[in-house]
């Protein structure tokens, strides 16, 4: 946010409010004032999968908020163990449909970004597995690792230094086609038409800002994402610079959203 404060001429002071998986930061951030000065960046968690998975949460992202860009595009990766006879998206569809519901996935916990996209990628791709949940991402990834469990969808930071030790087999990310954040690696979506799942970082506001501000933080934030340093953190972190008009991040958010609830419905996980 630094290149934003220069941009804009005056200081930030971020609000970090932890905890509900974000979803008091975006609850802190609707009761505000929309004038501007109380905006939110926004995850994909705290703002396509908290109102599904948390009966507290009664925000409506597309009522409540006046979207201003999206920031970032975060892949999650599709790995197996690397005695997996496949190395190839299509080959794992067809593996995993002809062991008929003998195969494993593991998650990072019910209801976690690992769970939601392997449960989506099983309605996709046509085919059952096992799902084994753990606690946490890094545990998840580990039983992959160890042959406890076969495969995950996993965001791409948790895995990709075990992908360079040849410890898990990369087969593809879950981006769009146009999209290449792992240099060659293919994405899911070009083997199995339309799949897509990604995390996403977006700056937001109460609903009611002036659109002069909404317009203004776009230009700024479009212009922040220019700057190389900024671009290189975020790809240090499995990130793709992804700047939007606001109605580029509505129609995105919608889509989102969408996605989100279709998957949780495939994951059959209940709020709570």
């Amino acid at each position: 946010m630094n290149e934003v404060s220069k941009l804009i001429g005056q200081p930030l002071v971020i609000d970090n409010r932890a905890g509900a998986a974000g979803a008091i930061g975006v609850e802190a951030t609707r009761s505000a004032l929309a004038d501007g000065y109380s905006v939110l960046i926004g995850s994909s968690s705290a703002v396509s999968v908290a109102p599904f998975l948390q009966k507290a949460v009664t925000y409506q992202p597309l009522r409540d908020f006046d979207l201003i860009a999206l920031v970032a595009l975060l892949p999650n990766v599709l790995v197996c163990h690397p005695s997996l006879p496949v190395n190839s998206v299509t080959q794992f569809l067809a593996y995993a449909r002809n062991k008929n519901g003998d195969t494993k996935m593991a998650s990072a916990g019910l209801g976690s970004v690992s769970h939601l996209a392997g449960a989506a990628l099983q309605v996709a791709g046509g085919f059952e597995s096992l799902h084994v949940p753990y606690r946490g991402g890094s545990q998840g990834v580990a039983s992959v690792v160890s042959g406890e469990t076969d495969w995950v969808l996993t965001p791409a930071p948790a895995a990709m230094s075990l992908v360079a030790g040849k410890r898990l087999k990369l087969l593809g990310h879950s981006l769009a086609p146009a999209h290449h954040p792992l240099g060659n690696t293919p994405s899911i979506g070009s083997e199995l038409t339309g799949f897509e799942f990604a995390s996403w970082i977006g700056l937001m506001g109460p609903t009611g800002m002036p659109a002069s501000v909404v317009s203004l933080l776009n230009k700024t934030v479009g212009q922040a994402l220019q700057s190389p340093s900024l671009a290189k953190a975020l790809e240090t972190h499995g990130a793709i610079v992804k700047s939007s008009t606001p109605e580029e991040f509505r129609t995105y958010l919608t889509k989102d959203l969408d996605t989100t609830r279709r998957a949780v419905q495939a994951a059959n996980v209940k709020p709570e």
